[in-house]
C-alpha cells in the first residue's frame, strides 16, 4: 500500500478554482475507512478525521469527546493513518482535527506526524475550548489550567508555517475573531451548534432562518479581516441537503461541512431500515 500525498499548494488551488467555478466546497468527516471511501466516491473536497467522528461510528455522540475518555490526538492519528489513508485514492484531500491543548506531546510533532501520513491539513476542533460556554464554571476551571484557545491559534499558526493547510473553527464571535486575526486560517467555518437529528442529534431550538442569519454576520466580519478567506457552514439544523441549500442561498458562504448529516445520521437510517427487513423473515409455514 502505497498512500498518495498531496500539498498545501494543490489543495488551495483546488478549493479556489471550486470558488471561481461557483461550485461550493465540501468538507465532511468520517469516522472508518468505508465512510471516507464513499465520501470521496461522492465528490467531497475534503475529509476530516477527529475522535468525535470516531466515537459516532462506535454509536456515541460527537461530544462525548469532551469527556477524558480517550487521548484525543492519538485515537485521531492512528485511524486516520491506518483506517482513512489506506482507503482512499487521493482526490480528496483530509484534514486532521486536533487537540492543539494535549500537554503530553508537541503540536509540531504531531504535524509533522500528519505530513508523514499524508494529511496536509489540520483544524483546531479536536476537541476545542471554544466548545465551552464561556460563563460556566468549566470553562474557567479549564482556562485556569492551561486549556486556552491561545494553544489553538498557536497550532493553526505552525500549520501554516509548515506547509499545511489550515482550517479553523469556532462556535462563537469572540473565538472566531481571535482565530481569524491572530491565526488567518485558510478555511474557517462558524460552527453553529451540534447537529440536530437521528439517534444523538442535540436540538437547540434555532431555526435554519436564525442559524443564516449568525453565520453571515459572522462571515462578514471574517472577510473583514481577511477577504480571501474561505467561509464554510456547519452545524445545528443542518441536517439534510436542502438545510445547506437556504444556507448557499441565503450567505456568502464557500461551501459547506457536514459530520453527522453524511456519517451517523444516514447511518443509522440505512442499517435500521435495512435489519428490520431481515429481521421480518421468517420460515415457510
Amino acid at each position: 500500500m502505497i498512500v498518495p500525498h498531496t500539498s498545501r499548494e494543490k489543495i488551495l488551488t483546488k478549493l479556489r478554482e471550486k470558488i471561481e467555478k461557483r461550485i461550493p466546497i465540501f468538507i465532511a468527516s468520517a469516522g472508518s475507512g468505508l465512510v471516507a471511501k464513499l465520501l470521496e466516491e461522492a465528490g467531497v473536497d475534503c475529509i476530516n478525521t477527529f475522535s468525535g467522528a470516531r466515537l459516532r461510528s462506535n454509536g456515541m455522540g460527537t461530544m462525548s469527546m469532551m469527556w477524558p475518555i480517550l487521548d484525543s490526538n492519538k485515537q485521531t492519528l492512528d485511524y486516520t493513518r491506518e483506517d482513512i489513508m489506506p482507503a482512499i485514492a487521493g482526490d480528496s484531500f483530509v484534514c486532521a482535527c486536533l487537540n492543539a491543548n494535549d500537554p503530553l506531546k508537541d503540536m509540531r510533532m504531531v504535524l509533522q506526524q500528519c505530513k508523514d501520513m499524508g494529511v496536509y491539513s489540520a483544524s483546531n476542533i479536536g476537541p476545542s475550548i471554544t466548545y465551552v460556554d464561556k460563563d460556566s464554571e468549566i470553562y474557567r476551571v479549564m482556562t485556569k489550567s492551561g486549556i486556552t484557545l491561545d494553544n489553538e491559534i498557536a497550532m493553526l499558526k505552525l500549520c501554516k508555517e509548515m506547509g499545511m493547510v489550515s482550517i479553523g473553527l469556532a462556535f462563537n464571535m469572540e473565538d472566531s475573531l481571535r482565530i481569524m486575526e491572530e491565526a488567518q486560517p485558510d478555511v474557517f467555518c462558524f460552527h453553529a451548534g451540534t447537529t440536530k437529528g437521528g439517534k444523538m442529534g442535540y436540538d437547540s431550538g434555532e431555526t435554519l432562518e436564525e442559524t443564516a442569519l449568525r453565520t453571515e454576520e459572522a462571515n462578514k466580519k471574517m472577510r473583514a479581516i481577511k477577504p480571501d478567506v474561505m467561509l464554510i457552514c456547519h452545524g445545528a439544523g443542518l441536517v439534510n441537503p436542502p438545510d445547506f441549500q437556504y444556507m448557499l442561498d441565503n450567505t456568502t458562504c464557500d461551501g459547506i461541512w457536514t459530520g453527522s448529516s453524511t456519517e451517523r445520521i444516514p447511518i443509522e437510517r440505512a442499517v435500521l431500515s435495512t435489519a428490520k427487513e431481515f429481521a421480518k423473515l421468517r420460515y415457510p409455514d
